[in-house]
Parts: C-alpha cells; structure tokens; sequence
C-alpha cells in the first residue's frame, strides 16, 4: 500500500510506516496541482495545517481510503467531499496540548511583560526601562474560550501556576471534576468578555464560529484587558481587532494565528507595539511533533489493516 505524506513529520512516524511495509512517497507541502497528480492512487495520504485538500483533490483520487492529519484542525480538508467518497478522515487530537498551552501562556507573559517590545528597543539600542512597566498574572481573571483539551490545560497552569482566577465559556459544560479542581465558573460569553482580564480562545474555526470576536465582541472587554489567538485566525475579525487595538478598546493582543497565512509583509499588526506575533508554532515542539506524527501514523495504519482484512 501506498501512503503520501504531504508534510513534514518526525522521522519515528516515517520508520514506522516503513516498517510496517508500506510505500511511502514523500512531498512537503505540494501545490493543489502537484497533490492532484499525486494523490491519484495512493491508498492514504498525511498533511499537517497545509496543504489543502480540496474537493478536486479528492474527486482526483481512485484509491484514497484516509485523509490524516497530524495534528488537530480539519479546516484545510473538504470533509463533505470525503464523506461522499467513503474517504475516512482522522487525527491527531492529543498530540499539540501541551505545547499550545505552554505557548499560550507564554504570550501572555511576553505581552503583559513587554518582554518583546523590550528585546525589539535593546536591539534598536534603546534602554526602555520606563516604557515596560509590566502586569503580573497572579490573581488576575483568565476567560477561556473553549474548554477542551488545550483550553483546559491552559487553565490549569494557569490556575495552579498563577493563582488566576478561571471563567470558561463553551457549548458544552466541562466535566465537574475538572471544574472542580480549577475552580472554575461557566459564563456566557458576554459576560467572560466583560470579566475577564485575558481572554484565551480554543475554539475550532467553524461557520458558527467564523469572526466569533467582532467588533461587538470586543467592545465587551476590558481597556486593560488581552486578546490571545492560538487557535484559528478566523475565529477573530482582524480588522476589528486592529481598530480595538489602536483605538484602545482593549490593551493589546497576542497572536499566533492569523486570518491570512503567511501573515503579509507591512500587515497593520505588525506595525502596533501593543501586540506579540508569532508565525502559527503552537504545535511547533520537537516533543509534538513526535507525538501527532506517531499517533496519526498508528491510526493509519490500524485503518489500513481492517480494510485489508475485511
């Protein structure tokens, strides 16, 4: 059998598909056209958060059983198509937690510290001691959007770590015993907005959730409050959130994942001081990536075997 890996990942996922006796073709992050001609009689295929693929991809493939990804987000796969074709989809869901949440955090602490203004002004030779005077976690409000796997881990170094407090808004309640262990009240989100010192969002980008913070939205927070995105870019209204950010409808935003990826050269949020950015590396450990690569790569090929066996 024949399994396309379409992105980079760890070199222990690729022995193992080897190993395990199957053909592995390997092409970092091809084109729609290239992954046309190529998908075209592989038996699975692996993609991390590129490339996309389309319908036409799919449509283009005669013996594709299973999409993975490696990783958690299925937005850059067409899973209607899929679905139609039989194709099944799987992923990685553990694998980035807690390298997403450690980056989470520590946006946070480069923001409310300066510690990236500071390191830009020292390098431009400017001692900007005065112009960082900084904000402690400790005690402050923590508004999680979306409590899964990775919102609740943030929560939770952050309510054992930083002694904050934990409001959580989702669609669904979180187990009691977690709850329990964190404190932690579930809100409306109007109402984690209007409390909430920093606002973390862990939401996967859906229609429902497409520009879930608005112009709206953000007029709810805090002027001293924090936006911080490791999620999807679309879930936030950039263009909203540049007009909080210069009006100073909130007091600064840290974000690692952008409507627009790559995030253009001269884009206006790179030109704010009130901002942190970094370029989508949540899941970009050596330790995750070993993790989604192994974990995608056992679940292809348990799948792979039931087909052949039944």
């Amino acid at each position: 059998m024949k399994v396309l890996v379409a992105a980079p990942i760890h070199d222990k996922a690729l022995e193992l598909l080897k190993n395990k006796g199957f053909e592995v073709i390997y092409r970092e992050y091809p084109s729609e056209e290239e992954l046309i001609e190529l998908i075209r009689d592989v038996d699975a295929v692996i993609v991390r958060s590129k490339p996309m693929v389309t319908r036409r991809v799919i449509e283009a493939a005669t013996k594709l059983k299973v999409i993975g990804r490696a990783g958690v987000g299925l937005d850059n796969i067409d899973l209607e198509a899929a679905k139609e074709k039989g194709i099944a989809v799987l992923n990685a869901p553990s694998a980035p937690t807690i390298s997403v949440a450690e980056l989470t955090i520590g946006l946070m602490l480069a923001l409310l510290r300066k510690i990236a203004f500071a390191d830009r002004k020292l390098r431009e030779g400017v001692w900007a001691k005065k112009q960082c005077l900084g904000t402690e976690l400790r005690g402050k409000t923590l508004g999680v959007i979306g409590m899964g796997r990775i919102g609740t881990e943030v929560a939770r170094i952050a309510y054992h770590g930083f002694k904050m407090k934990i409001i959580y808004y989702d669609v669904r309640r979180c187990p009691i015993e977690i709850e329990k262990e964190l404190n932690a009240k579930c809100v409306d989100l109007d109402t984690l907005l209007r409390e909430a010192d920093i606002v973390t969002i862990h939401v996967p980008l859906l229609p429902q959730t497409r520009h879930l913070i608005n112009e709206e939205k953000l007029k709810l927070m805090k002027k001293t409050s924090i936006l911080v995105n490791t999620a999807r870019g679309g879930v936030v209204d950039t263009e909203a959130l540049i007009k909080a950010l210069k009006e100073g409808w909130i007091a600064g935003a840290a974000l690692d994942v952008f409507e627009e990826e790559p995030l253009p050269p001269n884009h206006p949020l790179t030109q704010l001081d009130n901002v942190v950015l970094t370029p989508h590396i949540g899941a970009n450990t050596i330790e995750a990536q070993e993790r989604a690569g192994i974990e995608i790569v056992n679940k292809i090929i348990d799948y792979l075997s039931k087909e052949v066996n039944n």
